[in-house]
């Protein structure tokens, strides 16, 4: 299943400054652009750290090169939306510069990455239709009703086998922009002695 990338997502007309920088441009900066926070860049537009309002706040200091956040944490824009949401989680940080051959070439925030929630849910339903039923899962037409409400996916239908429902959730839960799925699926041949199965609500998670 092809899953929405970084790149295609990301804010390509991206703030940044350099090492010389002053505090109070960085501060003006911000304030023009309704940032919080912009990347810093050496002569060859390579990120070389970060600087946030919080840093700002913290460090009475004349320059980006010492107020700044090194090494910056970055994502590449052929990253997944659900990796960069990681990497955000793990390292506690609201944006990521996109880099591509270690260059800049945009940022991406986590309202970015929500936007991905905003997917229509007949698309939605389309997709978990096409790409998890009938390709993945190989049920017949009309085996599985999907229903899509705010992005919560209702599966309810019978399978030929019992191994094919946790398959059919995870596969689901794991598609861009469903927020749950719930369970209402029965199957032709009980064959879950050889796979457990994974039943209940399958919450997206970064």
């Amino acid at each position: 299943m092809k899953h929405t990338q970084v790149g295609e997502v990301m804010t390509a007309a991206v703030v940044s400054v350099d090492r010389a920088t002053t505090f109070r441009e960085i501060v003006k900066l911000l304030a023009a652009y309704d940032i919080t926070g912009l990347p810093v860049v050496d002569e060859d537009d390579r990120v070389v750290g970060v600087v946030s309002e919080s840093d700002l706040i913290a460090r009475t200091a004349r320059t980006a090169a010492d107020i700044m956040s090194a090494p910056a944490v970055t994502v590449r824009a052929q990253e997944s939306i659900s990796e960069a949401g990681r990497i955000m989680t793990r390292q506690g940080v609201e944006r990521l510069p996109v880099t591509d051959d270690e260059r800049l070439i945009g940022i991406v925030t986590r309202r970015d990455l929500l936007r991905v929630f905003l997917r229509p849910d007949a698309e939605l339903r389309r997709h978990v239709s096409e790409e998890v039923l009938s390709d993945s899962i190989g049920a017949p037409t009309g085996a599985v009703d999907v229903h899509v409400l705010d992005g919560v996916v209702t599966l309810a239908g019978r399978l030929e086998r019992q191994s094919q429902i946790p398959l059919a959730l995870r596969l689901t839960a794991r598609l861009d922009g469903v927020v749950a799925v719930v369970d209402e699926l029965t199957a032709r041949t009980d064959d879950s002695r050889l796979i457990p199965p994974e039943r209940g609500a399958q919450p997206i998670t970064w």
